[in-house]
């Protein structure tokens, strides 16, 4: 890969506000009778794998914007084994 295209990579990561993987945060927004769907994937369209509540601890992976909507894949703290995708309007850093 050319030096300008891993310079472009890296300024969208950090943009997006994704850029630094296995950051700690909360789900923060989805409501109290509400859960956040922990999705396969990054959009809509992929299973929901679980429902986050609000509070629940995080850590965050990286980031891509789909359909105009940035989607982080993310890990459960306490289970890290669990994965998936999370709108990162929900998201709130420790």
């Amino acid at each position: 890969m050319h030096r300008p295209a891993i310079a472009a990579i890296l300024t969208l990561m950090l943009v997006s506000g994704c850029g630094m993987s296995g950051r700690q945060t909360v789900v923060d927004g989805a409501g109290p009778d509400e859960l956040l769907k922990l999705r396969a994937g990054p959009g809509l369209g992929y299973n929901v794998i679980l429902g986050l509540p609000d509070g629940t601890r995080l850590i965050r992976r990286d980031c891509v914007t789909e359909v105009g909507q940035l989607w982080c894949r993310v890990s459960l703290a306490d289970a890290p084994g669990i994965t998936g995708h999370v709108s990162e309007d929900y998201l709130s850093d420790l």
